[in-house]
């Protein structure tokens, strides 16, 4: 086979209708060759002799969607300079849309000789690698749109595709664990019951399990081991067709639009599966090592600011246009509404140190079509100065790390929390409000994929990892968390009243404090780990959704799924500016918010430093709100008054004066009761001002005012 010239753009296999154009970028390459296989593996090699700009480019008429595919780059190989070409290694296309198969993990699929790794290896390593597949573009969107869902109306489920749908009863078995399972009618019903807005999927770009992991017969779950990112993950396609997982994220994407639900991926664009000096050559480290990945001083050795072995060189043109080409085409071709970048404060490292006004952020900001959609950081990496929360651009949102740390210390009753637990449930204006940003740059969390559940949060003081095969030494040991006295499971009334009573406050907290709330999947249902804080390799009963515990903790999921409708209902709780700590209006007598002791009194300095302080009551006014809704009219809501007792003993809240005749209680974290609305009973517990009510220990308990 003889290949047409084609052309150097766009890169990667693109299927046109009549054959498929190849280019792969390589500017220490030699010679390229393109590798075909067929059903029975069998390899035909043709060579690429156009270059234009490093572009190694060719034409194949006639060959279409489902052609298996890899390089083959001829070239340097010299470790001591960064040059590690080895043709033979067949190298997974960078922008392949699609990927096949899995790392079978034999002593081919590294550079080096094992014993002696400054020899080159020359395993032919095509029979242990995964293969790139050309795909179709054509689908059929029908009506499709982007929901489009403001910042201050979302609410994000983190969900793992396969933990998620893997045993619910409600999906078909052949469908369970795939993007097929996440678009059936039993998932969307439930995620529409739950009232959430977006689905956030952890890592969906092709992953492989680390090399480590397989030996202890431990898989990669969580998916942050990436080498494809142009390719939804092979392993969560129903199909068995090549690239069958294409048409079926898309089908997944316009389910959830359909149901006016928003699809974020959580992407991993700081490193790849190749690890360091000793993993294995898949794809960019056999293409161009030194223009892909940051070197160390010693070239033969790479920077790692992410735990993993290596970080993607984000000052190389070729390099930022990959990840530029790879966000724009999940949001063109594939429909997505949004990215969490994973480890984020790596892409913001030009040089050394983190620096904010990098060349990615620049790009990004002035990118049409990137701009347009969410975008999240995780704002810390492991490098020195990493922790970068409060620091990224305007266009951008932030996982709050310090309202998670806040709100988990309040809760087991940590002395000194009182100012800054104020400062977190009413947006961070400390960490977002000098640059201009809003509310809805603090993604708040109180649980993620990393660390404990809601439910292991409350049930346990210390990581139980043993599981992960470790010895226990992975996982922060760090977790703010509280058994609530005793550790892990037990048949103690008392332990399990006090747990249930937290998962509430924890999740009334989260819902109700001024930002973007994120939930963890299962959470609303009571989901364990039982104990396991970094499940990152469990892919087994450890990780997946127990969905009978739906019926189990039916009160948990009603509570958690009437608090986020509640939230959506009254606009005070979903500000897009920040508190001002005044009147907003002209001739309004109160403040916007208000700050009091449990006696009613409002806060003073002395209390605000009080080391055991613990109780706290904040007034939410609806008459205060300065924003205006679409149509230029002023925003509106009821006034509330909000009563947190994280003390260990009961007390009394006294109503304050001067802000409301009388109130009605519409959320009780002691007895789970969420009222949308005040004729929802005939009879609502009701308070005059001035008068009391008891707060049983750690209990969170909402006031309307009717009067």
């Amino acid at each position: 086979m003889r290949p047409w010239p084609g052309t150097a753009y766009p890169l990667g296999a693109s299927y046109d209708g009549a054959g498929t154009n190849f280019a792969l970028f390589s500017e220490v390459a030699e010679k390229v060759e393109l590798c075909l296989f067929d059903e029975h593996d069998a390899e035909t090699r043709i060579r690429l002799e156009e270059v234009d700009g490093f572009v190694w480019h060719g034409y194949l008429n006639g060959v279409g969607p489902g052609q298996r595919y890899g390089y083959r780059v001829h070239g340097p190989y010299d470790p001591a300079r960064g040059l590690r070409c080895n043709p033979a290694k067949l190298l997974i296309d960078p922008y392949a849309k699609a990927v096949s198969g899995e790392v079978i993990w034999h002593e081919a699929v590294f550079g080096y000789t094992f014993g002696a790794e400054n020899d080159r290896n020359d395993l032919d390593s095509a029979p242990y690698v995964p293969k790139s597949v050309v795909v179709s573009p054509f689908f059929d969107w029908a009506d499709d749109r982007h929901p489009r869902t403001p910042y201050h109306d979302t609410v994000i489920y983190e969900a793992h595709v396969r933990g998620l749908t893997l045993r619910h009863p409600g999906i078909p078995e052949e469908l369970r664990g795939t993007y097929a399972g996440l678009a059936h009618p039993a998932m969307i019903e439930h995620l529409e019951r739950l009232g959430v807005t977006a689905v956030e999927l952890m890592p969906v770009h092709q992953f492989v399990s680390e090399h480590g992991l397989v030996q202890r017969g431990l898989r990669n779950y969580w998916g942050y081991n990436p080498i494809a990112y142009f390719a939804p993950h092979d392993g969560y396609a129903a199909g068995t067709a090549q690239a069958n997982q294409v048409p079926e994220f898309k089908a997944m994407v316009r389910a959830l639009h359909q149901a006016g639900i928003e699809v974020i991926l959580d992407v991993v664009y700081n490193h790849t599966a190749e690890g360091n000096h000793l993993g294995p050559t898949l794809s960019m480290r056999g293409i161009d090592n030194e223009a892909y990945y940051r070197l160390a001083e010693d070239p033969r050795y790479y920077t790692d600011y992410t735990g993993t072995g290596n970080s993607l060189n984000v000052r190389n043109p070729h390099t930022l246009q990959l990840i530029m080409d790879s966000l724009r085409y999940w949001v063109t071709e594939m429909r997505v509404d949004g990215f969490r970048f994973d480890l984020a404060a790596t892409l913001a490292r030009e040089f050394y140190d983190v620096d904010r006004l990098s060349a990615f952020f620049d790009i990004v900001q002035q990118d049409p079509v990137i701009s347009q959609v969410k975008l999240i950081a995780e704002p810390w990496d492991v490098g020195p100065g990493g922790y970068q929360v409060g620091n990224f651009p305007v266009l951008w949102t932030e996982w709050n790390g310090k309202f998670r740390d806040t709100v988990r210390d309040f809760w087991r009753g940590q002395p000194a929390t009182l100012g800054e637990f104020a400062s977190r449930i009413t947006g961070s204006s400390d960490l977002y409000q000098a640059d201009g940003r809003r509310p809805f740059a603090s993604i708040n969390f109180v649980t993620a994929h990393d660390g404990f559940t809601l439910t292991d949060l409350v049930s346990y003081n210390a990581k139980h990892n043993e599981a992960n095969g470790e010895g226990n030494r992975d996982g922060n040991d760090d977790n703010r968390s509280w058994n609530c006295g005793a550790e892990g499971p037990t048949e103690d009334e008392a332990v399990l009243e006090l747990r249930a009573r937290q998962r509430r406050n924890f999740l009334a907290t989260l819902l109700l404090s001024q930002g973007v709330p994120m939930l963890l999947h299962g959470d609303e249902i009571g989901r364990t780990q039982r104990g396991n804080n970094n499940a990152y390799c469990q892919d087994s009963e450890l990780s997946w959704m127990d969905w009978s515990l739906a019926e189990t903790n039916a009160d948990l999921l009603a509570f958690a799924s009437a608090v986020v409708h509640f939230r959506r209902q009254h606009p005070v709780f979903r500000r897009r500016r920040f508190f001002q700590g005044k009147p907003i209006r002209r001739g309004e007598e109160l403040r916007d918010i208000a700050w009091f002791t449990p006696t009613g009194e409002e806060m003073c300095e002395e209390d605000w430093e009080s080391g055991f302080g613990r109780s706290i009551t904040v007034f939410l006014n609806g008459d205060g709100i300065s924003d205006r809704d679409p149509w230029g009219e002023p925003v509106l809501d009821e006034s509330f008054l909000l009563c947190f007792n994280a003390h260990d003993g009961e007390l009394e809240f006294t109503v304050p004066e001067r802000y409301g005749q009388r109130w009605a209680v519409v959320l009780d974290t002691v007895t789970g009761e969420v009222l949308h609305a005040l004729d929802d009973r005939a009879e609502p517990r009701t308070v005059a001002a001035g008068g009391t009510i008891k707060m049983v220990p750690r209990s969170l308990v909402v006031l309307q005012r009717v009067e």
